[in-house]
């Protein structure tokens, strides 16, 4: 399993308006808690913690934060932004035991050409753009691929319908719709035309 590392330090002031000044200077306060640690409020370089989790992983990336309080093996499970500017503003780094399995979301990606829908003049609808899935943090995956190449007009692809990796299995309910049809503007005209001709 690939970590990155992270440091922190723990001897940030508490309060609003040290947190406000510590962003000012280009660090984001966090606490990090889980497994029995004791909440530990830290801070830790913006600029290093976007470079930590911009691989594939994203912020499932699993990271060695390090720091005079000890070494902590944590996930960044809650993001505060900033409203307007998107900026991070807070962290909650969560311990993590990478023996057991954690709950994460991970991205979908669709692939694939569905021909019948296209050849009734259906289109394809996706109704999720991310899942939960549990696994331990070494059998995470970057994101799951759902192919569309069979799906037929008014078709459901369910979580329950896809071939997990090896070690995953749903975090959520497994007959949620992930990617399901619709009519298009020519199949809805058509329906409507026809249903004018009966009357």
């Amino acid at each position: 399993m690939s970590q990155v590392t992270l440091s922190a330090t723990t001897s940030r002031q508490l309060g609003t308006r040290h947190s406000r000044r510590l962003r000012a200077s280009g660090f984001i306060p966090a606490v990090v808690y889980g497994h029995g640690t004791n909440p530990v409020p830290v801070e830790v370089d913006a600029k290093a913690f976007r470079t930590a989790v911009s691989g594939d992983h994203g912020l499932n990336t699993v990271i060695n934060l390090t720091s005079d309080a000890g070494n902590f093996t944590v996930m960044a499970r809650v993001i505060q932004r900033h409203p307007v500017k998107g900026t991070v503003q807070h962290i909650d780094f969560q311990v993590i035991d990478t023996s057991k399995g954690v709950v994460v979301e991970v991205p979908i990606h669709v692939i694939g050409d569905a021909v019948d829908v296209r050849h009734h003049d259906w289109e394809v609808n996706q109704l999720a753009f991310s899942v939960m899935l549990e696994a331990l943090p070494s059998k995470i995956p970057t994101h799951i691929t759902v192919d569309i190449s069979d799906l037929k007009v008014g078709g459901t692809i369910r979580l329950a319908d896809l071939q997990l990796p090896d070690g995953v299995q749903p975090g959520q309910d497994p007959t949620t719709g992930l990617v399901g049809t619709r009519a298009g503007r020519a199949a809805k005209t058509a329906g409507t035309a026809n249903a004018a001709a009966t009357v």
